[in-house]
């Protein structure tokens, strides 16, 4: 199982990113795909997540109404829409893979990981 993430970079604050990430080596409609972020010196939280089960979605408050996760089964794809994007959403973004629907996609469940993608929003 691999998932690989493109997408980030500099942006201003009030501006827009799409992050996207490719899943390859897993059945696509079988799993959960999951993005987080890490800032420097802070733990890796989740920012949204979905199950391409049946469709369910997960954003956590500090970015419900900025972030939208959706999926493309065509192209074994997850993208994350940010926008109005915030100076401290600067962090790297990941993007992970789980087999199975994790209460608030807990970062537990998810044993498969990609490399990160930088994300700086400047002021």
């Amino acid at each position: 199982v691999q998932v690989v993430e493109s997408g980030g970079g500099l942006v201003q604050a009030g501006g827009s990113l799409r992050l996207s990430c490719a899943a390859s080596g897993l059945i696509f409609g079988d799993w959960t795909i999951g993005w987080f972020r890490q800032a420097p010196g802070k733990e890796r939280e989740v920012v949204s997540c979905i199950s391409n089960v049946d469709g369910r979605t997960y954003v956590p408050e500090s970015v419900k109404g900025r972030f939208t996760i959706s999926n493309d089964h065509a192209k074994s794809a997850v993208y994350l829409q940010m926008d109005n994007l915030k100076i401290e959403d600067t962090a790297v973004y990941y993007c992970a893979a789980a087999r199975v629907w994790g209460r608030r996609c807990t970062k537990s469940y998810f044993g498969f990981w990609g490399q990160g993608t930088q994300v700086t929003v400047s002021p």
